[in-house]
């Protein structure tokens, strides 16, 4: 099963190649932790996400049904930064992701755009773009549903 941690330690090709073989499917819902990915592969990548993580962003809190997130900011992962959620076309490779739009939600965000598909149980990888220009990776781990009896 791949993890946040096993991503980050992989080469930005194979992050990429991972990403062009994840799944779309529903959109989750949920709380899910996030783990901002910089520089995949590098010493200094461990640093980098913990320090992320721990002054600035800490993931997201997706509702499937309202077709919304919210991210969780800050030291106390306050809930903010509102996003559109839907389907579309990948601009990274054209084929079906899930879009995480601020453009109509954050004016702070406004130019922001996410891109996620499914790489595991509950783990999505996600590409972040400002304007057309990607910048870096994330995941998001969400609790797998527990199974009906």
């Amino acid at each position: 099963m791949l993890t946040a941690r096993e991503l980050s330690r992989l080469s930005p090709r194979e992050v990429d190649q991972v990403f062009r073989s994840g799944q779309v499917g529903k959109i989750p819902d949920g709380d899910a932790q996030g783990t901002a990915i910089f520089r995949p592969g590098s010493a200094a990548e461990p640093w980098l996400e913990r320090l992320v993580h721990g002054l600035a962003w800490q993931g997201k809190v997706v509702n499937a049904n309202t077709h919304y997130l919210k991210n969780k900011v800050g030291p106390l992962g306050l809930q903010a930064i509102k996003a559109d959620v839907y389907h579309d076309k990948s601009w990274f490779d054209g084929e079906p992701c899930i879009v995480l739009d601020y453009s109509h939600t954050s004016f702070v965000a406004r130019w922001v755009r996410d891109e996620i598909r499914r790489v595991g149980p509950g783990l999505y990888l996600g590409l972040v773009y400002l304007r057309h220009t990607r910048l870096l990776y994330f995941t998001l781990q969400f609790a797998e549903p527990a199974e009906a009896s």
